[in-house]
């Protein structure tokens, strides 16, 4: 990238399958893509997993907005040798995915948003921790890294469920397997491992304009969303695919934002074989 930035991204599936690009949610690292190398492997994708900048081993790019995803996943795209990709972006990952396919419509032809962040102005159900999150990045950046620190050095030493219990909702009886759990808990360390930026820049970006034109987005978009996902409530993704002409929204029924992950990327991985 410009400026002697680096950027890392991990390969998983087979080599010399279709390839999809991977973007992580927020907070989140390359390592979440491990989730589905069986799957990959299977199915010939060859998935493209990468640290946004900020995240994991990829430098810092504080001051980025939405509309810069073109660039790193341009550079993922050529360091690659790949010409055309598909892209899911789960959970924060989705401003990013659909900015990169409307940045390059020509290199991008199918973009999957799985448990999705959705726009400010379709985001009328957004719960209380989404709310705080996104104004401590706003007005108090200094704490809320602090606080994911301490998150970080509790996850560290404690069960893997204090990690996946933010991403599912109490109420379900559908375990989640432990070597997902530990990857889960993989991921979430690894976004903060060098830098905490990353997270406190999408945060912010995320409460704030887009500044992406759907009507530049031509590929096909999906929607996997679970109708009990308790982070980004389905409601609020309803919404937001009547603002994109080309999306289609698929409800997984009993499934909250972790196992919206879970099951929607091995069956959405299905297409492209």
């Amino acid at each position: 990238m410009d400026d002697d930035r680096e950027l890392t991204y991990a390969e998983y599936g087979c080599s010399e399958g279709v390839p999809v690009v991977f973007l992580h949610g927020t907070p989140g690292s390359r390592r979440l893509g491990m989730a589905f190398e069986t799957v990959a492997e299977e199915l010939g994708i060859r998935l493209l997993s990468l640290d946004r900048p900020g995240y994991g081993r990829s430098s810092p790019w504080p001051d980025r907005a939405i509309h810069d995803a073109g660039e790193f996943v341009s550079a993922v795209l050529d360091d690659a040798d790949v010409g055309t990709a598909g892209v899911i972006g789960f959970s924060g990952g989705s401003p990013y995915a659909l900015a990169t396919a409307a940045a390059l419509p020509e290199r991008i032809d199918r973009v999957d948003i799985v448990a999705g962040a959705t726009p400010p102005d379709v985001s009328e159900a957004t719960p209380a921790m989404q709310r705080l999150l996104a104004g401590l990045a706003t007005k108090a950046p200094f704490v809320l890294r602090g606080l994911f620190r301490g998150q970080a050095l509790l996850a560290d030493h404690l069960d893997p469920s204090l990690v996946v219990d933010q991403y599912t909702a109490a109420e379900t009886d559908e375990p989640v397997p432990d070597d997902v759990a530990e990857i889960v808990r993989t991921d979430f360390l690894e976004a903060f491992a060098r830098h905490r930026c990353g997270a406190v820049t999408e945060f912010r970006n995320t409460a704030t304009d887009w500044g992406i034109d759907f009507a530049d987005v031509d590929s096909r978009v999906h929607l996997w969303h679970g109708e009990n996902d308790t982070n980004v409530p389905i409601e609020d993704a309803r919404r937001f695919e009547g603002r994109i002409s080309t999306a289609e929204l698929h409800v997984l029924e009993d499934a909250d934002h972790l196992r919206t992950l879970l099951r929607g990327v091995p069956r959405l991985l299905e297409d492209y074989r």
